[in-house]
């Protein structure tokens, strides 16, 4: 009978040779664990359990939220004038335009935002509402000329005379406190819509949020 033993040498080289085959595992295991690490970082909300770093991370995403638009119709007039007075031409034009308000959401940071953990309640303080600078629709406008003789340079003055008047009447229209009074409303709407979703999916629950402009009385408690 006889008995195989493995001489020191021998053995190592096995242990060796065991470890050298894991070593593939053992990276792939790593690695693994690595993407698993990079994936939750990229999809999970930052702050983990934070509602207040959820919303932020919310509005990082949007920048500047339009969040309401009016069209409007100027109706606006220009004289125009040559050869010492001889002949004289007059346009009034209808020009529609559009005025977009907006949030800029860049300026949310945590100092405007409040949470009410038992009540599971987010307060919002908005920044300035933005009125854009009206965009002028002049393939649709309308035109009414006067005049015995107008030439092609007059039509000209008369059309860009018209065209900086209705963007001067489009942007006073736009400050109507009727149409203001509208667009916070719709921005408070589309902030409560914006967060109420991505805190429920965070795990929050059923989240009221209360969003208010500067100077607007806050929410009663």
């Amino acid at each position: 009978m006889s008995i195989n033993v493995d001489t020191p040498p021998v053995t190592e080289r096995k242990r060796a040779l065991a470890r050298t085959q894991g070593l593939p595992w053992v990276l792939f295991i790593v690695m693994l664990a690595i993407a698993a690490w990079l994936g939750y970082r990229a999809f999970w909300p930052k702050g983990g359990g934070d509602p207040i770093g959820t919303t932020i991370v919310a509005f990082e995403k949007q920048n500047r939220l339009t969040v309401f638009s009016a069209q409007l119709a100027p109706v606006v007039s220009a004289e125009d004038s040559r050869l010492l007075g001889l002949v004289k031409s007059r346009q009034v034009a209808v020009i529609p335009a559009r005025v977009d308000y907006s949030l800029d959401l860049s300026k949310m940071d945590r100092n405007r935002l409040a949470w009410n953990t038992s009540t599971h309640t987010l307060d919002v303080l908005l920044p300035p509402l933005t009125v854009g600078t009206p965009n002028l629709d002049e393939a649709r406008a309308q035109y009414l000329r006067e005049g015995v003789w107008i030439t092609r340079d007059a039509q000209d003055a008369l059309s860009r005379a018209n065209t900086r008047l209705a963007e001067q009447q489009a942007t006073q229209q736009a400050g109507n406190p009727v149409l203001v009074g509208l667009a916070r409303s719709a921005a408070k709407d589309a902030i409560r819509q914006n967060l109420a979703i991505p805190l429920e999916i965070a795990g929050f629950g059923d989240v009221t949020v209360n969003a208010r402009f500067e100077g607007e009385p806050a929410p009663a408690k």
